[in-house]
């Protein structure tokens, strides 16, 4: 990286173009004033800002320190750059404390393309698009031309729109062979609307703007997750097959897994998320939020998990920050003073859908270490459970809550998802469970690169509509790669079932034909699943499923590869085709298809009513799993029964003995 400065201008470059350029005519930093608006209902939040004041600052000194500068902006905004070993930051200070808007230009063009803010489900590439960086519920149909969406909203405040997530990131890699990293968890707003240039909101000062380049995408992921962490290896088990999603009580769960099994479907472990109990509300069956086992509905539990464990098979759970008001484990977080309050020190409830919790406050060090202990090492480790979904982490409220750290909500709210995810984290390391068990969050932010032990894609639509369904759980994987999260899944068949929409076994059996190419397969019930499709309804379903899962077993010994590549060196084991091939401009616009390491290419079916699929692949010789045939690179339209997802592996492959033994046994 090249940096120069003098007391009018500042110019940071790299390839012989311009990141960075503050001139007075073209302004680098703008700050201002505003006052926010922040509306939340169950976790959908509706946020506006009346902005008062924004001006740009110039450059009124710079001097020269070691390995940078030291930068003076009109006595507002004092930084502090640094550039070193490649890596370009300028620390901020406030001076003047009535700002609380911020403003940081950088430099772009329109060939350029940018990935990541976290996970993203709707577009990949991010140029073109404004997106706010706030933890949210992603919305049911997210596209307001839906009616899904329009009756969400019009009933729920729920219908979202392309841009929420459960876990947005400041962080953003540009095909410009660089990724910029906000330190900030204030509401931001990442704005790559502009052909010249991308403009970066904070409603803070943040702490300081990072820039690190590398010759690669590879590299650049290496050095990305080299400063953000990186995820641990999956557990050996989560290769035997199937994650079993079900519940309704020892007699019903246990008895589904059996009849799975007597299918052929390979099983590694049984989820029951109702192990700590079920509620009915309007919007489906929920559970009891109060996290030890139910013992009307889980008698024994603890022995029938060993009962599992015996015949290699775990069991897993959830769990969520939050505890239920009339709960034992409420009762008892409430005498010791655990909860977050309002200002005034009464209690504060959140409206989770016709039930109220109290709010975990993990800013408190006892709390944190109460909830850890006393609450997921205590009845879900100590009685056997191998791991959960930790759930949630998106809720917490902005309006009159009182936090134990002092902070307000408004900066605390993106850095919630991140505290959770440490909290399971620890509990695991300190159990000596890690590596040994596994749970999967929606929810994250900047850090739970480190502590999510595997990513899910959230609520999925349970159907093939373009922003909530099948293809939505594409891009997230592979944003979310690009952000340092290489483990991503998501449940087969989808979750949310309102309004008369429900699952079809043409869309679960199309989601689970591409599950069999990612890290993990794990079935759900969803929230409504006698409406819904299940496919231990179907005999044909289950002998398809039982095939699938044998596909991913076999391709267990190459995935193990690419799930220890992402712990070591941070590259996913879902990848863009441009990671690959750089010099391939199609390759950059390709959001519906997927390299499962550098070995597989995979193109999901994400609409319904199809038997032939459109493939794009790149230069080299390809060979379809399912038929045998050769491919070069191209365009083509290729067979595509239902449970044959598009999938093709690199002739000359390392792996390819491999991949040709599953061509030869599930092969057409």
């Amino acid at each position: 990286m090249d940096f120069k400065f003098d007391n009018n201008s500042i110019s940071l470059s790299s390839g012989g173009k311009e990141i960075l350029t503050h001139t007075e005519d073209a302004p680098m930093i703008y700050v201002g004033y505003g006052q926010e608006t922040v509306d939340m209902y169950r976790g959908n939040f509706k946020i506006e800002d009346y902005l008062i004041e924004r001006k740009s600052l110039k450059l009124s000194s710079a001097e020269a320190v070691i390995d940078g500068a030291k930068l003076d902006f009109e006595g507002k905004i004092e930084a502090r750059v640094t550039v070193k070993n490649g890596v370009f930051t300028i620390e901020f200070e406030q001076k003047d404390p009535s700002i609380n808007r911020f403003w940081f230009r950088v430099n772009s063009d329109k060939d350029e393309k940018c990935y990541g803010l976290g996970e993203q489900m709707s577009y990949f590439n991010l140029k073109g698009r404004d997106f706010p960086i706030w933890t949210s519920e992603p919305g049911v149909g997210r596209d307001k031309s839906t009616y899904v969406t329009w009756r969400s909203d019009v009933e729920n405040k729920a219908g979202g729109d392309y841009y929420n997530t459960n876990y947005p990131d400041p962080t953003f890699v540009s095909s410009r062979h660089y990724y910029l990293h906000g330190d900030s968890t204030a509401y931001a707003n990442f704005d790559f609307r502009h052909d010249g240039y991308h403009e970066l909101q904070f409603w803070e000062v943040p702490k300081s703007i990072r820039i690190e380049e590398a010759d690669t995408f590879v590299e650049l992921l290496e050095k990305l997750t080299g400063f953000l962490g990186r995820q641990p290896e999956l557990p050996e088990w989560v290769y035997n097959g199937l994650i079993v999603g079900v519940q309704g009580g020892n007699e019903r769960s246990f008895g589904l897994l059996e009849k799975t099994l007597e299918h052929g479907i390979k099983v590694s472990a049984l989820w029951c998320q109702d192990w700590c109990g079920k509620r009915v509300t309007s919007f489906g069956k929920r559970l009891q939020w109060d996290w030890q086992f139910h013992k009307e509905m889980y008698p024994n539990l603890p022995q029938k998990i060993e009962e599992l464990h015996n015949r290699g098979i775990r069991f897993m759970g959830y769990i969520n920050p939050y505890l239920v008001n009339d709960g034992e484990l409420y009762k008892e977080g409430k005498e010791k003073g655990y909860f977050a309050t309002k200002q005034d020190g009464s209690d504060y409830l959140v409206d989770f859908g016709e039930f109220y919790c109290g709010v975990v406050d993990l800013t408190n060090p006892k709390a944190f270490e109460w909830f850890k202990n006393d609450v997921i090492k205590k009845y879900s480790i100590d009685i056997g459970i191998d791991g959960w979904m930790a759930d949630f982490g998106e809720y917490l409220p902005t309006d009159d809550i009182k936090l134990y750290n002092g902070k307000s909500a408004m900066i605390e709210h993106n850095h919630w998802p991140v505290l959770w995810a440490k909290c399971n984290y620890e509990a695991l390391k300190e159990s000596g469970k890690l590596g040994e068990s596994l749970y999967f969050m929606r929810a994250g932010g900047t850090g739970s690169q480190k502590y999510c032990t595997l990513l899910w894609a959230g609520d999925q639509s349970v159907d093939f509509s373009r922003h909530d369904g099948l293809a939505t759980v594409i891009c997230a994987a592979l944003s979310s790669g690009m952000s340092g999260c290489g483990l991503n899944h998501s449940d087969i068949g989808g979750y949310t079932s309102l309004f008369d929409n429900c699952r079809t076994k043409e869309v679960f059996l199309r989601w689970a034909e591409m599950a069999a190419f990612t890290p993990v397969m794990r079935t759900h019930e969803g929230n409504r699943p006698d409406t819904n499709f299940q496919y231990y309804d179907d005999e044909d379903c289950m002998n398809r499923l039982a095939r699938l899962t044998g596909i991913y077993t076999e391709l267990a010994p190459y995935t193990k590869i690419l799930v220890q590549e992402n712990a070591k060196r941070g590259i996913p084991v879902q990848r863009p085709l441009f990671l690959h091939y750089e010099n391939d401009e199609r390759a950059y616009d390709e959001q519906f298809e997927y390299l499962l390491g550098e070995d597989v290419l995979v193109a999901p079916v994400w609409q319904e009513g199809k038997t032939e699929w459109e493939v794009y692949l790149p230069e080299g010789e390809w060979v379809h799993f399912f038929s045998g045939k050769v491919y070069t690179g191209g365009d083509y339209m290729v067979p595509a029964a239902l449970g044959d997802t598009p999938a093709f592996y690199k002739k000359g492959s390392d792996f390819e003995e491999l991949f040709r033994k599953i061509t030869e046994k599930y092969g057409r």
